[in-house]
């Protein structure tokens, strides 16, 4: 069951419990689903994203066409574990794995 984009609140909530249900580990792009059961999350720092739009945005005000400035890719991700869900899940997460996270959820 694939998800693109963080839902907001009960939604994910739903998600969560449901793949807990079915004691499926799970991946996600979004952070936001680490804490409510995920397994593992990792994808862009969306802080980092939108600090880099911003940067663009004072570039076009300050007179740069925005055809000729360079396309950029994300270029800090987030790596998080939920250790008490590999827990339930029955996972042993190598500890140099969990030594990579930029958060580890006891």
């Amino acid at each position: 069951m694939p998800v693109e984009r963080p839902s907001r609140g009960r939604s994910r909530c739903a998600h969560s419990r449901l793949i807990g249900r079915l004691r499926l580990p799970t991946i996600y792009a979004w952070r936001e689903f680490a804490p409510d059961g995920g397994l593992v999350t990792y994808g862009i720092d969306r802080v980092d994203q939108y600090r880099n739009a911003a940067a663009y945005v004072d570039r076009i005000l300050r007179g740069a066409r925005p055809g000729e400035l360079p396309i950029q890719q994300p270029t800090k991700f987030e790596l998080v574990i939920n250790m008490k869900t590999a827990k339930a899940l029955g996972i042993e997460v190598p500890i140099s794995m969990q030594l990579l996270a930029d958060e580890v959820i006891e």
